[in-house]
């Protein structure tokens, strides 16, 4: 294997790195800062022109995420944001500044939208629908109308793995929401959350370690 050969391969690998743990884009080296930086600006470019996408600077997206934002469902991606690997996103979607998404995170919009506020972290597997089915008993589901509410989430909220967030949630500014909870209901700026349905069990201002 020629030096040119081992390179390349290197940087493959580390592309898969990147895209799974995205949050080592902001400690790369100078020398790998400049071919991420490149590949990255091609990706989101090809975004761009295939879907109604704007990324601010600095942002990062695995090349396995799913984006899809028709006209009228668009997506905005803020400045900083993070966004790994098998993510799913459909608009209309608005993530604030230094917004992450970890693997396999999935957001769908519905018809009203979500919205993150900035320096949120969602963990992976966390899904959040912006919509739901009506479940009246003389009609099938599938034929049942659709409604939408929308999903605003807060700044500096850290939603856990694994977590279900349902259609009409506000999740207030510095909360905190428990691995594999399932949210039903408003959470209270700097409140913690957890169970199934999610309820208040903290509060972050008193947490000490």
């Amino acid at each position: 294997m020629n030096p040119d050969d081992s390179t390349l391969k290197y940087r493959e690998q580390h592309k898969q790195r990147l895209a799974w743990m995205p949050w080592l884009y902001d400690s790369l080296k100078p020398h790998q800062r400049k071919w991420a930086e490149a590949w990255q600006q091609e990706l989101q470019q090809q975004f761009e022109q295939l879907e109604t996408i704007r990324f601010a600077p600095n942002c990062f997206i695995a090349p396995s995420a799913k984006l899809f934002a028709e006209p009228g469902r668009a997506i905005e991606v803020g400045e900083g944001c993070r966004i790994a690997a098998d993510v799913f996103l459909h608009g209309p979607l608005t993530l604030g500044q230094h917004v992450s998404l970890n693997a396999r995170v999935t957001m769908d919009g519905g018809a009203k939208g979500i919205t993150i506020g900035d320096n949120t972290r969602i963990a992976s597997g966390t899904a959040i629908y912006a919509f739901n089915h009506g479940m009246h008993p003389e009609r099938l589901v599938r034929e049942q109308p659709v409604t939408s509410k929308g999903v605003v989430i807060g700044e500096d909220v850290w939603i856990g793995a694994n977590v279900s967030i349902v259609d009409g949630v506000r999740i207030g500014d510095h909360a905190v929401v428990g691995m594999g909870s399932v949210v039903t209901k408003d959470v209270p700026p700097w409140s913690i959350v957890a169970g199934v349905p999610a309820r208040v069990v903290g509060d972050r201002r008193t947490k000490t370690r």
